[in-house]
């Protein structure tokens, strides 16, 4: 008797086992398709800032619309099989360009200082000195 009880139960939370990793599977595939939907919005967001760069939508309307700025000269450059040649400039997303904050003149002074104070060890010699002969 108390063999078929533990085989009922074990049967029981077999499959409420199978059901929680079951939807534990789900959740993983549910937390994946947020991510990728996040990093896609993320994108279409980035895409917006750099429309409202006007260097960028000029620099779109050069390329898609063949526009010119006044008294400038268009031309095509044509590659050997008679088709024009694509453009190949392009600016960088205003999110990745580097930013530097300019150094205080006394901390590049008193680095010096530093440096003066302790200096690097000499680098090694060139080969052609060690031996005494110049090539």
């Amino acid at each position: 008797m108390l063999v078929l009880v533990l085989a009922v139960l074990t049967v029981s939370y077999a499959s409420s086992l199978r059901a929680y990793l079951q939807q534990r599977s789900h959740i993983g595939d549910l937390k994946a398709q947020i991510a990728d939907r996040e990093a896609n919005i993320d994108a279409l967001e980035r895409e917006k800032q750099r429309w409202d760069d006007p260097a960028y939508v000029k620099a779109q309307a050069r390329a898609r619309f063949g526009y010119l700025m006044p008294g400038e000269s268009g031309f095509e450059v044509i590659g050997p099989d008679g088709k024009p040649l694509e453009a190949e400039a392009s600016l960088n997303d205003p999110s990745e360009v580097i930013k530097t904050v300019p150094k205080a003149w006394w901390t590049a002074a008193w680095e010096s200082m530093e440096l003066a104070g302790n200096p690097p060890p000499p680098a090694e010699e060139p080969a052609d000195l060690i031996d005494g002969t110049k090539q």
